[in-house]
């Protein structure tokens, strides 16, 4: 089932914090949804790096397949001390579950030796976005996101702080508009 905003439920899309959206969690913030059904959601901010590198933060078999120098994301401010990878694979198959298209996580268990030559990119996020049941319906029907479709791009993004205007810029119309917001429009 679908709505005139999007699907009713939003796994494998992005919601795109509106410029409404007042938690300083998620100013700016573009989410990558998870998981979405009756009982909650959960998605990772694809926009916040960290000034933490992979090999700093992370066992050195997942730092090593990532990528030592790669920023490790904030992917929200529930439990940050948990890391999710995601990746970018050759075969969606691979994947312990696909978010879309070829881009899934990569199963906790999975030794990153194994995934060499099966990956075209991978990123690690620390924490996550959460919602109890219903809540995050509330605040898509309040306005708070904007669904949006993703692509690979989007997650492996050497522009992370460009993501949200160029994620708004995409869908088109008056979302243009508001890509070019100024992000203190008291400024403009």
């Amino acid at each position: 089932m679908t709505t005139e905003e999007g699907p009713r439920y939003r796994a494998g899309r992005l919601l795109v914090a509106s410029p409404s959206l007042v938690d300083p969690n998620f100013h700016r913030a573009v989410v990558l949804m998870l998981e979405h059904s009756d009982e909650g959601a959960l998605g990772v901010v694809l926009n916040r790096p960290t000034p933490v590198v992979a090999r700093d933060a992370l066992p050195p078999e997942l730092a090593a397949g990532i990528g030592d120098e790669q920023a490790v994301h904030e992917g929200g401010p529930v439990q940050p001390e948990a890391v999710i990878v995601l990746a970018d694979f050759e075969d969606p198959a691979d994947a312990a579950s696909i978010a879309f298209d070829s881009v899934g996580i990569v199963d906790p268990e999975t030794s990153f030796d194994t995934l060499a030559g099966q990956i075209r990119a991978a990123r690690a996020y620390g924490g996550y976005a959460g919602w109890s049941g219903g809540q995050l319906e509330g605040e898509i029907e309040a306005d708070a996101w904007i669904d949006a479709t993703g692509e690979p791009a989007d997650i492996f993004t050497d522009d992370p702080e460009g993501l949200w205007s160029r994620v708004l810029d995409r869908k088109g119309g008056s979302y243009r508009l508001v890509a070019r917001m100024p992000d203190d429009p008291s400024l403009n």
